[in-house]
Order: C-alpha cells, then sequence, then structure tokens
C-alpha cells in the first residue's frame, strides 16, 4: 500500500501544479513512469486512466469557482478529443524504442516550453484580435489532443501558453478553461487506447495513487488558482521534467561518465534555482506594481 500513498503524494502535487499553472499533471506523471521502466504506450495509458477522476473534480472545482470561458471550451475541447484519440492510435501502433525516444524527447520540449514560460517570460507572438475564434482554437486543441496522448502529457504545455497568447482572458480563465477541457481529452485518449494493446499490464496500484492525489487536490488547486506564485513553481516543474527526461535520453544514447552525469545534473538544478529565484523576484515586483496602479 506505500505505493499507492507515494503515488498519491506525487499526484497532489502534480495536480497543485496542474490546478494553478493550467499545465504539468501529464508530464510530471509519464515522466515518473517512464522513469520506473515502464513502457511509454502503458505510461501515456496510465496517466490518461488517472486524469480521468482529476480533471473531472478538477472541471468542477475550476466551474464553481468562475473559471471557465463556456464558448473557449468548447471550440478547444472538441478538436482535443479528436487529436487525443489519433495521438492514441498511432503511440499504439509504433515500436516500443522509438517510441521511448519520442516520448522523452517531447517531454524535453515541454519541459523547456514550461521553464521558458515562467522562468524566462517569454511570449512568441502577439495577441491577435479574433483569438477567441474557431480558426485560431481549434488547430490549437488538435494539436494539443494528438501530443498529449502521444507524449503522455502535453495538452497544457501546448494549450495554456497558446489560449494565454490568442485570448485576452485573466490567467485563472485560461487555467480553469484548459483543465475543464482536459477531461473530455483525457476520456478520447484513453478510448483510442482501448482499441490497442495499452490496456494490458498497466500498473493499477501507481493509477490509483496518481489519481488519488490529484483528486483530493484539485479543489485546493481551483481555489488557488491566480493566488500562488506561478512564476517560480512553474520553472522549477519545467526544470524537473527536463533533467529528468534529459537523463533518458543520454542514457538511451549510451550515456556519459558518471563523474560528468553529477556535474551536470548538479547544474541544471542550480540554473533552476536561480531561475526561479528571480522569477519569483520578478513576480512579486510585478504583483506589488500592480496594487500601487490599482490603489
Amino acid at each position: 500500500m506505500w505505493i499507492i500513498g507515494a503515488f498519491a503524494l506525487a499526484g497532489g502535487l502534480a495536480q497543485l501544479v496542474d490546478g494553478t499553472l493550467g499545465m504539468g499533471f501529464g508530464v510530471t506523471s509519464a515522466t515518473v513512469l517512464l522513469f520506473m521502466g515502464i513502457a511509454p504506450v502503458t505510461a501515456s495509458a496510465a496517466t490518461h486512466a488517472a486524469k480521468l477522476p482529476t480533471t473531472l473534480i478538477s472541471g468542477l472545482s475550476h466551474w464553481r469557482e468562475g473559471n471557465i470561458d463556456r464558448g473557449v471550451l468548447v471550440r478547444v475541447a472538441l478538436p482535443g478529443a479528436v487529436g487525443g484519440f489519433l495521438g492514441a492510435v498511432v503511440l499504439t501502433n509504433i515500436s516500443l524504442a522509438s517510441a521511448k525516444g519520442w516520448m522523452s524527447g517531447l517531454l524535453v520540449f515541454f519541459g523547456l516550453v514550461i521553464f521558458a514560460r515562467f522562468g524566462l517570460g517569454t511570449k512568441l507572438i502577439p495577441t491577435p484580435k479574433n483569438g477567441h475564434t474557431s480558426r485560431w482554437l481549434s488547430p490549437i486543441g488538435l494539436l494539443g489532443g494528438f501530443v498529449d496522448a502521444t507524449g503522455g502529457g502535453g495538452w497544457g504545455p501546448v494549450v495554456t501558453p497558446s489560449l494565454m497568447t490568442v485570448t485576452r482572458h485573466e490567467p485563472r480563465k485560461v487555467v480553469g478553461t484548459v483543465n475543464a477541457a482536459e477531461f473530455l481529452v483525457a476520456v478520447s485518449v484513453s478510448s483510442g487506447f482501448l482499441t490497442g494493446a495499452a490496456q494490458h499490464g498497466i500498473p493499477w496500484l501507481p493509477v490509483i495513487g496518481l489519481a488519488l492525489g490529484g483528486a483530493i487536490m484539485a479543489p485546493i488547486a481551483a481555489r488557488l488558482a491566480g493566488r500562488l506564485p506561478h512564476a517560480p513553481m512553474g520553472t522549477m516543474v519545467g526544470g524537473l521534467v527536463v533533467l529528468v527526461n534529459g537523463v533518458t535520453i543520454v542514457a538511451a544514447l549510451g550515456g556519459l561518465p558518471s563523474w560528468l552525469d553529477v556535474v551536470l545534473i548538479v547544474l541544471a538544478v542550480a540554473v533552476t534555482g536561480v531561475v526561479a529565484g528571480r522569477a519569483w523576484r520578478r513576480e512579486r515586483d510585478e504583483r506589488a506594481a500592480a496594487l500601487v496602479v490599482s490603489a
């Protein structure tokens, strides 16, 4: 039973990040399962099985807190469900070796997206005037669903920054809408995996733990959305995802001398800590300036 307890803690922490930042649960869960040596297709299937209760409770909690735009929700969720189903079918039909490399590479990319978003405050393109229309939102949902299934996570890292770019909503509204839409995507991805072999050998104890911890934390995270310091949390999550999956990729390529592994890991942790500290100070100063302006 200690496995359930350990994964419940991990699921709770992952959902705290996901429910307040709009990303992190799938990427974090898939990273942990891959690190345990679980096959990529099984890791993605297990992650999405755990998402079913957590995303449902999270979506309802965000709806109760008034954090959801229904129009954007529909325009993102329906294409996301289509993309998720297609991604699940693709992942169940490629070799395990290529799948592991593909998933680890995607997770590194999404870790970098999260790190850059919250640690460096980057914004790639200006907000368009009609970003709330299907012309912008449908491709975002379709791509987000596909990479979420094939990468074991990625819905939040793709969709949340995109909606913050193409819509004019405040962050809590984007986070709530993304979390609510993710339930439909998780249902679609799970049904896609049922058409392949992913239903065999799923590690149900970790899934139960992740789902339990995430379900307990989801209402709390919805209430805290927009109140916790996003920048340092997102920076540390992004750095951790890059580090863990980077180690997996390096090992698959033949590895490095042990002393060099230690040096690179310490360096990565140090850089993440420094950037997170600067991000926290930047966010604190921005909030203080906003309070002065509104006073």
